[in-house]
């Protein structure tokens, strides 16, 4: 069950820390790529695009790295019964 939680815990921090990371990369996209911003065009690429796609990876990797550090701190407090 702790292994659980923690992997709730690390996919919510990774959705938080990856839609960050995300609005981060599109806003260094529109700086460094010729893009277009007829209307708010840039505003939606780097929200529609890089953010989901940030947080998606971000969720995935907290779940994943949370669950595999709880999934060993078990097998060590195992090990020292």
């Amino acid at each position: 069950m702790k292994t659980v939680v923690l992997a709730a815990l690390g996919t919510l921090a990774g959705l938080i820390l990856g839609a960050a990371v995300g609005i981060l990369a599109g806003i260094a996209w529109i700086n460094l790529v010729p893009t277009r911003d007829f209307e708010g065009e840039a505003a939606m690429l780097v929200f529609f695009t890089f953010a989901p796609t940030g947080s998606v990876l971000g969720g995935l990797t907290g779940a994943i790295g949370a669950g595999v550090l709880a999934a060993r701190s078990r097998i060590r407090m195992e090990d020292d019964i």
